[in-house]
């Protein structure tokens, strides 16, 4: 069954930029009102997202908070609470992408990224868990942001992968724990957005040699796919992989 995400309320982890802020804009295109979370994202970026979610008739509220503690995500939602008073849609999107393989991983790189990538989604998993169930009889949907290395190791970034893998185990986890009424999906972007400091003929390059599709995608198509996985009522415990065939090479 769809469903209708019209008023509905979303927290998107790392939503000022980058991926996360393809997913906000997604979602208030369907008519969903938005904590938008950010951390070291300067503060004019924030203004500007926030601008465009809101150009689409929808509430969008920034806090700036660092959700891989206990105290940050208090702080999330002590906003939402205050805000909207309600949760349907929870996004972890936020994460950190280090080099290193394990020889040369810091303890300092790997306490940070397990943090990022794995401990903030847990909490706020916990604590998303009460306001989505006040919701009744719609509940809520969760959908995690993994990586390849979810699925496969990634020996180049160590620490990412290992975090993400985790991370694909909390998605099903979740799935077990919180049905029926609570739907707990991952989506696996591939080649999508480019780093930074990258060029854009190397990005089109990475695109022909490592997919099946011979291009590179974008964050829209990965906020496509978080779109449809809130939307549909009858899909949990799963993951939409968004990389062109990257897996089969």
């Amino acid at each position: 069954m769809f469903i209708d995400l019209n008023d509905q309320v979303a927290l998107v982890t790392g939503s000022a930029h980058r991926v996360g802020k393809a997913i906000a804009l997604e979602l208030a295109k369907r008519g969903v009102h938005l904590i938008v979370n950010y951390h070291s994202t300067p503060e004019d970026v924030v203004r500007n997202t926030l601008h465009e979610i809101k150009s689409h008739g929808v509430d969008a509220y920034p806090i700036r908070a660092d959700v891989s503690t206990p105290l940050g995500v208090a702080e999330v939602f002590s906003a939402v609470r205050e805000h909207f008073g309600r949760l349907n849609i929870l996004v972890n999107s936020a994460s950190v992408f280090p080099n290193g393989t394990l020889e040369v991983t810091s303890y300092e790189d790997w306490q940070q990224t397990l943090q990022v990538n794995l401990t903030g989604p847990f909490l706020c998993t916990q604590a998303a868990i009460p306001l989505m169930r006040q919701n009744d009889p719609k509940g809520g949907a969760i959908v995690n942001i993994c990586d390849r290395g979810s699925i496969t190791p990634w020996p180049e970034r160590a620490a990412h992968g290992i975090s993400k893998a985790g991370l694909w185990m909390l998605t099903q986890t979740s799935a077990i724990n919180f049905a029926p009424d609570i739907r707990v999906n991952a989506v696996l972007p591939g080649p999508v957005l480019a780093p930074p400091d990258m060029s854009d003929d190397r990005w089109q390059q990475i695109g022909r040699d490592q997919t099946l599709l011979q291009r590179v995608g974008s964050a829209e198509d990965v906020a496509r796919a978080v779109t449809y996985l809130v939307s549909e009522s009858y899909i949990t415990g799963t993951m939409i992989t968004v990389n062109g065939g990257e897996h089969l090479r």
